[in-house]
């Protein structure tokens, strides 16, 4: 049947026809499905906003990751893939594993770094084995001495000279990953997306990224992932993925995560290459990577405490020793490391260059080497193999950070992980194009490992008894903003209204509040920020310092009961100190009761674990949605 193309805003993907959207900004529109002015009984018929939410982690390792596979972990993609899907698993150390519910979308993102050394040497891949350094590594591994491999190893990775240098053989275990998602895509039941990981670590800070496909296997198969060995430099990798949407005509971006490891340099004020930031790479660090990785294994990075004085829950999981293990940490380095201060800097840049390098929406992932997306407390599998159930005192004691270089100042250990995270995203289909441009348009949040379901919009006009009304989706839309947008210029004299739905999991903990963070440069130019507290559980009364007090704690040891909290709020908040002539920007966190963490359900299952006194087994997990911006109009 002949369609008709044409060009229309983003609004009409909201309001108008059925319609069927690509990426490019043109809609394929049937005349048949076109009933403009007239009115049908059913009320869906027309709708077209997102109205489900889905649940994936962009961020999974396997034995491809040499990280991985060389330190114990055994399941290949495939494997990640079913446990992904709800598949019952045996893990590398032999323990049976299982998700209470099934993701709806993975993306396995195996380091581009020797893509599949692992099993290379298990198969004794004859290309391996051509190359001088590619013998003597499997020799060390077939010999016994896995550990000494690694070792060997991470020295090349240390000096960033590739010691194999064999794109042939890198395509063909790139090519595996590409088939296994292939065969686990089953569109509207589970998704996979193709990507993977960039491990730049310039000095020893981190400056990782996720590279996630929107496309088919006809357009990523072939290529040779973009490594560190390539080019530590952000920049080069965006030049990269700007020659594979030139190619291929396909689809590509990035997000960074653990700026807490980067010792300033993730949210920095220069580039790499020592010149300032200025208009054409803020543009360009927003256009291929909108999203940034806000909560997983190796710590929580929305805020420290150091940034945050006044808000009672910035001390969750922060991992601010130092960097990989070359430099302490200083506080000088904090505000380029953290997403809330990093959106607060970028409305300054904003004001001072013309764009903003640091708008960015939030999700979260678990980083897990392990094949296993387990990010809930209570089924945990660590970061690396040798930290699963049944790995003894490398569950709790062995290194993530090691003390080579500083000492303990800068060590981590594993029982210090934080089981987390999940992304959330607002699409209608569980498709790789809905996905993905759910993340393209920043319409995504992040959680600790919870489910719950968040949801919010921005206008000028809701009321308050609108966020309790069955279309409250439908009018989100109609007259205002989710997040992830930007908020329209509003009436003279008028401050942004806000209407806030969360859910909790429905396996999971009652919700303890709903907050609203709010960033915005002050006349001095100066960012700042600030969190209200805009719904809660129970009839609690803010103090004179509008501080709320606890929602309490049932836990007792691994136990705890959904006697306090709530399982749904609603919200309406309006900007109490709203400057129209300040540029701001708005993001909900909400919190969870009181529960156990993996160690308090470890020392129920295992008995006395003999932690350290730092060790945490009561917290609050929480989500992030991505920010609503808004900027003045001149």
């Amino acid at each position: 049947m002949k369609k008709i193309f044409m060009s229309v805003s983003l609004s009409a993907l909201f309001t108008g026809a059925a319609l069927a959207q690509d990426y490019s900004g043109e809609f394929a529109i049937n005349p048949e499905d076109v009933r403009l002015g007239q009115r049908g009984y059913s009320p869906f018929v027309d709708q077209s906003f997102p109205n489900r939410v889905f649940w994936g982690d962009t961020h999974l390792h396997t034995s491809y990751s040499t990280d991985a596979g060389m330190i114990g972990n055994v399941l290949d993609p495939d494997e990640a893939f079913r446990f992904a899907r709800g598949e019952k698993v045996r893990a590398s150390l032999g323990e049976f594993a299982q998700l209470v519910r099934p993701l709806d979308f993975l993306v396995v993102a195996d380091h581009a770094e020797n893509l599949g050394l692992a099993p290379m040497i298990e198969e004794s891949n004859p290309q391996l084995l051509s190359n001088t350094w590619g013998r003597e590594i499997h020799d060390l591994v077939r010999g016994g001495d896995p550990l000494g491999a690694f070792v060997k190893w991470g020295e090349a990775m240390a000096i960033n000279t590739d010691p194999i240098d064999d794109d042939d053989l890198t395509r063909t275990f790139w090519n595996r990953i590409v088939e296994s998602a292939e065969r686990n895509y089953e569109p509207g039941v589970f998704t996979t997306l193709h990507g993977f990981e960039w491990t730049s670590a310039r000095d020893l800070n981190n400056l990782h990224r996720i590279v996630m496909f929107r496309d088919n296997a006809d357009r990523v198969e072939d290529l040779v992932p973009f490594s560190n060995f390539d080019s530590s430099d952000p920049e080069d990798l965006w030049d990269w993925m700007e020659a594979y949407e030139t190619r291929t005509s396909g689809k590509v971006m990035a997000f960074a995560h653990n700026g807490n490891l980067s010792n300033g340099t993730m949210f920095d004020d220069v580039r790499q290459n020592g010149e300032a930031i200025d208009q054409a790479y803020a543009e360009r660090r927003m256009r291929w990577e909108p999203l940034y990785e806000v909560t997983q294994i190796k710590g929580d990075g929305e805020t420290h405490p150091m940034l945050s004085p006044n808000d009672e829950f910035a001390d969750y999981y922060r991992w601010d020793r130092g960097n990989f293990g070359s430099e302490l940490k200083t506080p000088d380095m904090l505000p380029r490391e953290y997403a809330r201060e990093a959106l607060a800097r970028g409305l300054k840049y904003e004001r001072e260059i013309g764009a903003n390098p640091y708008k960015f929406g939030m999700i979260g992932s678990t980083d897990s080497h392990t094949s296993l997306a387990t990010a809930r407390d209570d089924n945990f599998f660590g970061k690396a193999s040798l930290a699963e159930p049944g790995g003894g005192d490398h569950r709790y004691d062995e290194f993530i950070i090691q003390p080579d270089f500083l000492g303990e100042d800068v060590a981590i250990r594993t029982y210090e992980t934080l089981a987390a995270g999940l992304a959330a995203a607002w699409a209608r289909e569980n498709t790789r194009e809905a996905i993905w441009d759910a993340f393209k348009r920043k319409e995504v949040y992040a959680t600790t490992g919870p489910r719950m379901t968040v949801r919010v919009f921005a206008g000028w006009d809701f009321e308050p008894d609108e966020v309790h009304r069955p279309d409250f989706a439908a009018e989100g839309y109609a007259r205002g903003v989710p997040m992830g947008a930007d908020l329209f210029a509003g009436p003279e004299g008028a401050a942004p209204s806000f209407m806030v739905r969360a859910l909790r999991d429905p396996d999971g903990a009652n919700l303890d509040r709903i907050q609203i963070v709010k960033g915005w440069v002050d006349a001095n130019g100066d960012p700042q920020t600030k969190v209200f507290d805009a719904a809660w559980a129970g009839d609690r009364t803010p103090d004179a310092d509008e501080k709320l007090p606890p929602v309490g704690s049932t836990v007792s040891g691994a136990d705890y009961t959904n006697t306090i909290g709530t399982a749904g709020l609603g919200a309406h908040w309006v900007d109490p100190e709203f400057d129209s002539s300040q540029r701001a920007y708005y993001y909900i966190r909400v919190l969870e009761i009181p529960t156990p963490t993996w160690l308090a359900y470890d020392e129920a299952f295992y008995g006395n674990l003999n932690l350290p006194d730092d060790a945490v087994k009561v917290h609050q997990e929480r989500a992030y949605t991505s920010p609503i911006w808004y900027t003045p109009e001149n």
